[in-house]
C-alpha cells in the first residue's frame, strides 16, 4: 500500500491502535495530518467502528473501508470482496470434497466478485458532493 501511495504521489501516514483507548489519540494525532482515514479491517476495528466513525466525521475525515458493514456503520466507502458471494462459492467447494473430490485437486481461487458501498448521508455531513458517474458505479447507495 505504501509503494502504491507514493507512486500517486501521496503522503501517508500510519497509527496504529491496539486497544479502544488508543482511537482518541490517534485520531488527536491526525489533526491537520490527513484529508481522508483508510481504515484496515481487523477485530478491534470491527468491534469500535462507531466509534472510529465517530471520530472521523468530528475530524472531518471521509473513511474507506474494505467492508461494507463498516460504511452502514457511518463510514464513506468500502471496496472490497462480496463476502456473500465469497461465502456461496466456499459451500460448492465444500460439496465437491464431500461428493468425493480430494482438496489437493481444487484449485485455489481468488475473490471474483467485488462491491463499492458508498454512504451518501455521511458524504452529506462531510460537505462532500460525490460525481453522479462515482454514485452510479457504486453496487449499493446508502441514503
Amino acid at each position: 500500500m505504501l509503494t502504491t501511495a507514493r507512486t500517486l504521489g501521496l503522503d501517508v501516514v500510519t497509527l496504529e491502535i491496539r486497544r479502544a483507548e488508543d482511537i482518541a489519540p490517534a485520531f488527536e494525532a491526525l489533526n491537520g495530518r490527513a484529508d481522508a482515514l483508510y481504515v484496515c479491517n481487523d477485530p478491534l476495528v470491527n468491534t469500535n467502528r462507531v466509534r472510529i466513525n465517530t471520530s472521523a466525521l468530528g475530524a472531518r475525515l471521509p473513511t474507506v473501508y474494505n467492508w461494507r458493514e463498516n460504511v452502514e456503520a457511518g463510514g464513506l466507502m468500502s471496496y472490497g470482496t462480496n463476502f456473500p458471494d465469497t461465502f456461496r462459492r466456499s459451500a460448492e467447494l465444500i460439496d465437491k470434497v464431500l461428493r468425493g473430490a480430494k482438496p489437493a485437486d481444487i484449485p485455489v481461487e481468488q475473490p471474483t466478485k467485488f462491491d463499492l458501498t458508498i454512504n451518501l448521508t455521511t458524504a452529506k455531513a462531510l460537505g462532500l458532493d460525490l460525481p453522479p458517474s462515482v454514485l452510479a458505479r457504486a453496487d449499493a447507495v446508502i441514503e
